[in-house]
């Protein structure tokens, strides 16, 4: 691909990914407004049931909630192509200055599930590989199989209950909004690994035998090709050609799952978040919703979007060069 191609490919992508930017902020602030509930409450609280009429409509027209949804929507468009996403409704500060300290905590926990899960992921389909149609690689299939289809919630609340409650040998939760370590333990990195134990214990265990079970067949179909019998014919042991051969044949279609499970263990990250009130941008996200703060919902959605959209586009880029076959067409517009 030359340099022309190379541009026209990127002004193409990046078209894409701001057309749908578009059309995903669109959606949300239109369905997010025809929600029942009244937003003013979460920005007023208990006042709000003493406020007339005329002092409603003044909030109203002063948090940008009055008029049509489109007058509102274009109003809100071009705050943010300035660069302001406006005040949340619930904290009473601007949304990046409420988000800004959560996204390093979500990026932290999504980071080491993400490296934890393709770890072991690899390392539990050698193993089963090594030992097909034996009793491990049944068994372990069929824990896999569990594991992946209970439900994240449920386990998240099982594990709070017994290490949480009655044990009480982790945390249970973050201490504060902000803040993922015990209260006047910012400096203690124990502390801070303990609160992420259990939340990562639920993120591995739900994506783990789905990446497994896939890079496991991977390597199955790998082993029964001609040059995995010719070299067993050699008298190379089947460890040894798993490791040598098969898994480095298999690296392409690996790396190139790996880029585009990133929404799917994202989304992973909100669970985890959510049960175990850990503070990161899914937690709020949740909460944004709930209170119905708009301008923080908005900001949240585009975020998390951007991070979905932009891993969609790397996970192409990845299988592109991976399978050159892969690539648009001249003249095709993808």
């Amino acid at each position: 691909m030359n340099s022309r191609q190379l541009l026209a490919s990127l002004a193409r992508k990046t078209l894409v990914f701001i057309a749908m930017m578009f059309l995903l902020s669109l959606i949300v602030f239109y369905v997010s407004r025809l929600t029942p509930g009244d937003p003013l409450q979460s920005f007023y609280g208990d006042a709000m049931q003493s406020m007339t009429t005329t002092e409603l409509d003044a909030a109203r027209e002063r948090l940008g909630l009055n008029g049509p949804i489109w007058m509102q929507y274009a109003k809100w468009i071009g705050n943010v192509m300035q660069g302001d996403f406006g005040i949340s409704l619930k904290y009473k500060r601007p949304v990046l200055d409420v988000v800004s300290p959560l996204i390093g905590n979500t990026l932290m926990l999504g980071g080491i599930a993400y490296a934890l899960v393709f770890l072991l992921a690899i390392a539990l389909a050698l193993f089963c590989a090594r030992f097909e149609d034996t009793f491990m690689d049944r068994f372990v299939c069929r824990i896999g199989t569990v594991a992946f289809y209970v439900p994240a919630f449920w386990m998240g609340v099982v594990l709070v209950l017994v290490f949480s409650v009655n044990l009480k040998l982790l945390p249970s939760s973050g201490a504060m909004i902000s803040v993922w370590y015990g209260i006047g333990k910012s400096g203690d990195l124990t502390d801070r690994l303990r609160h992420l134990v259990l939340p990562l214990i639920v993120m591995v265990a739900s994506h783990l035998w789905y990446y497994a079970y896939m890079i496991r067949n991977k390597l199955l179909d790998e082993i029964r090709r001609d040059y995995v019998l010719l070299a067993r014919a050699k008298g190379l042991g089947r460890t040894r050609v798993l490791l040598s051969h098969c898994l480095r044949n298999v690296l392409p279609t690996i790396v190139s799952i790996m880029a585009i499970s990133i929404p799917h263990v994202l989304s992973g990250t909100y669970v985890a978040e959510s049960v175990f009130n850990y503070p990161g941008i899914g937690l709020l996200a949740v909460s944004s919703a709930k209170y119905h703060d708009y301008n923080l919902l908005m900001l949240m959605v585009l975020i998390t979007g951007a991070m979905v959209m932009l891993s969609s586009l790397v996970a192409q880029a990845v299988n592109e060069v991976i399978d050159p076959r892969m690539k648009p067409s001249d003249g095709v517009v993808c």
